[in-house]
């Protein structure tokens, strides 16, 4: 093995590993997914357990899986991978014209990550997800396990790994089992749920954390993480000292607690100076403002600080908990910022207090003195990009601006997404984006923005990407959606994910077409224009049940699996859940998408320049055919091979013929030659293509779904 470097936490989480291989004693009964074993594990225990399974040494496994890292051709040990990619390679396009920081995620492929589930498995067979097992062992997912997983990111050709939140999060209110990790309790600790009991106690989460961020480096794939600045926990630990942050209402009103009604707007409109008249000549929102109280410490300073004092003198103590016993009063849970919205509030988590005082274009309608208007969330309150108050909250802005740079110093991660950004204000926005990029000008971000014609703002405010909607649009191929997002998409003005599930969207095998829908867009993403390919945790395994059901889900969206399953209803981000790693077919999609990701590796210069992109016309959008390419630098490709062509058959129940008019691309990339070669396509192996009239039309006969890579 080449030489590690003593001082990293992924080699000492390594020799602590093998330090606890027991010698000649047999742990028995512990198994993991054969997908888990991407690094040749031989170890003496190894054996075939069931179909899919394999029983391992648990210890000599992870290790060995870290071994394997260590073993990869571009590690060096002179290299520093706690720091992110960007600070140990250099960053080679910065001399590219319109290169802005973080734009390395544009020739990305993404694989999104909820390691709490990505990494669970029942390794004893009971028949459960047990927190610690009779063996010790724990069953839900670590960072230890996710580590051995990088090697089945790899060779699906992941360049990117996106980590849903990892911060501690509350189980105060929780919806589920588990509770939400977007409930955050503390911003600057991570999930203990996280650790690994196979690490020892003095290797704390962080340290495992740490470990994860050398490993995927060493693997050349970056991280990013997921951080929520708008909401937090309604029990967050910032309430210890700073409960003036928070707003409060009395706990006898939170039975009867929901957003207020506002007569004369339609259902989910979002606030706006034309409907705030509306909003605040409501009865409902005067009843609702009317349950806000002061906070704690102002309401009774004497009590609050009494109440502080037994904390600290018995720090088993629940500070909320007095807080709801004495004072009676508690956090006011969140709400959607859609007027008339029929969302249900969000019982688990409250708003910030971002501004000390209210919205400033409503004190027109407020009577502070005469109505003693306490703090109170409202979907103008909600909305403050738009509707800010005069005050900020300097101190708040401060620390939720400072949340991604501890991130970076402790583990030196590469980028980010901002929960709910486009519902901050701007001012805000520009502090936290601004102070990461001072850290590592490379730092990149992702905006929470689905509507893709917003791309052009949100790279203005410095934002990399967006998320965008293809989620919606790339199922809906009869409605030709589909096309419309593909042949819009190099007019985006930011790049989104190409993808057709996300976590809080349906999963795509669950649509209309199941898995041949499933791998007809998945080709289709790895090289649509101004798309990183998304691959969201489970979608290599024909996943069915939604991690969460928060966008275009049907009322029974939860329930797609069988109802003898065990995990039937259950939803990932509340409960416990184990994805169905052993199902005969289970190598498939994760084979195809390594040989997408090959591909796409491989035309990665051609791809990540939208210059190169070119229409190739196939008719109107009632065609059954989405077709684009590329003009391929000459400086790598013979003079003749510069066009590389996607075409797809929308049709998944009939094969198709079709037309493809190469005019336009025939112009743009100057001599070609009249022979054409399948490079891939997803019925497999193909014959080259001859068949060009006078015209230089390309003439295809194409299987249902079919979706070919054409090089002429």
């Amino acid at each position: 093995m080449k030489k590690a470097k003593s001082s990293s936490k992924l080699t000492t989480l390594m020799k602590l590993l093998k330090k606890k291989v027991p010698q000649g004693k047999k742990i028995a009964g512990y198994t993991v997914p054969d997908m888990w074993n991407c690094f040749d594990y031989s170890g003496k225990e190894l054996k075939i357990a069931a179909e899919g399974l394999l029983e391992v040494n648990p210890y000599q496994f992870y290790h060995d899986a870290i071994s394997a890292i260590f073993e990869t051709e571009d590690y060096s040990e002179d290299n520093n991978y706690s720091q992110s990619i960007t600070k140990t390679h250099g960053n080679l396009d910065q001399n590219n014209w319109g290169y802005m920081g973080g734009d390395w995620i544009k020739k990305a492929t993404m694989y999104s990550m909820h390691v709490r589930t990505s990494t669970s498995w029942d390794h004893n067979g009971s028949g459960s997800l047990e927190d610690q097992n009779e063996q010790g062992f724990k069953e839900t997912g670590t960072f230890l396990k996710s580590i051995a997983l990088l090697h089945l990111l790899k060779k699906m050709g992941i360049t990117t790994v996106y980590l849903l939140p990892l911060s501690k999060y509350s189980d105060n209110f929780k919806k589920g089992e588990m509770g939400s990790p977007y409930a955050v309790k503390n911003f600057f600790a991570l999930d203990p749920n996280l650790k690994d009991p196979m690490s020892e106690d003095a290797f704390t989460v962080e340290d495992e954390f740490a470990a994860f961020v050398e490993a995927a480096h060493i693997l050349n794939m970056r991280v990013m993480i997921d951080i929520i600045p708008r909401t937090a926990s309604r029990d967050n630990e910032l309430i210890a000292e700073h409960p003036d942050w928070f707003y409060w209402i009395r706990t006898a009103d939170l039975e009867n607690y929901n957003p207020p009604f506002v007569d004369g707007v339609p259902q989910a409109e979002k606030p706006s100076f034309d409907n705030l008249w509306n909003i605040y000549h409501s009865g409902q929102v005067w009843e609702h403002m009317r349950k806000f109280v002061a906070s704690p410490d102002r309401m009774d300073i004497g009590k609050w600080e009494w109440l502080k004092s037994r904390v600290r003198e018995n720090p088993e103590l629940d500070l909320f908990e007095l807080i709801q016993q004495e004072y009676g009063i508690t956090t006011a849970p969140a709400f959607s910022d859609g007027v008339n919205d029929p969302q249900p509030p969000w019982t688990d988590v409250t708003f910030l207090r971002l501004y000390l005082d209210h919205p400033a274009a409503a004190k027109h309608y407020l009577n502070t003195e005469v109505d003693n208007i306490q703090p109170y969330i409202l979907f103008d309150v909600i909305k403050s990009n738009i509707f800010k108050g005069e005050h900020r909250n300097e101190e708040l802005w401060n620390m939720l601006s400072g949340v991604i740079p501890f991130y970076q110093e402790q583990f030196g991660i590469d980028g980010a997404r901002i929960d709910m950004g486009h519902a901050l204000p701007e001012e805000l926005v520009h502090l936290i984006l601004q102070k990461p990029r001072e850290i590592d000008p490379d730092f990149s971000f992702i905006a929470e923005e689905v509507l893709v014609w917003s791309g052009g703002h949100a790279r203005y405010t410095g934002y990399n990407m967006i998320i965008g909607d293809g989620y919606y649009n790339e199922p809906r191929l009869l409605e030709t959606k589909t096309h419309q997002f593909f042949y819009e998409a190099p007019w985006f003005m930011a790049p989104v994910f190409a993808t057709a599930e996300t976590p809080d969207t349906p999963r795509i095998s669950a649509r209309p077409g199941g898995r041949q829908l499933a791998r007809f867009v998945t080709a289709l993403n790895h090289f649509m224009p101004n798309g990183v390919p998304f691959i969201n945790s489970g979608m290599e395994l024909y996943e069915t049940q939604p991690m969460n059901t928060g966008l275009d889900c049907a009322p029974d969206e939860r329930f797609r699996l069988f109802p003898d399953d065990p995990y039937y209803g259950k939803l990932a981000f509340f409960e416990k859940f184990q994805f169905h790693w052993t199902l005969p077919e289970r190598w498939e999609m994760a084979e195809y998408i390594s040989v997408l990701g090959s591909l796409r590796s491989r035309f990665i210069g051609t791809l990540g320049n939208i210059g190169n992109y070119t229409r190739i016309n196939t008719g109107d959008w009632t065609t059954p055919a989405i077709a684009f390419g590329y003009v391929m630098d000459n400086r790598r490709w013979h003079h003749h091979d510069n066009l590389l062509i996607i075409v797809a058959n929308t049709d998944l129940a009939h094969s198709q013929s079709f037309t493809l008019d190469l005019g336009q691309a025939r112009h743009e990339s100057g001599n070609l030659s009249r022979k054409a070669w399948v490079e891939f396509s997803n019925y497999g192996w193909q014959a080259d293509l001859w068949d060009f009239d006078d015209k230089w039309n390309l003439h295809v006969n194409m299987n249902p779904g079919e979706v070919r890579v054409i090089i002429l």
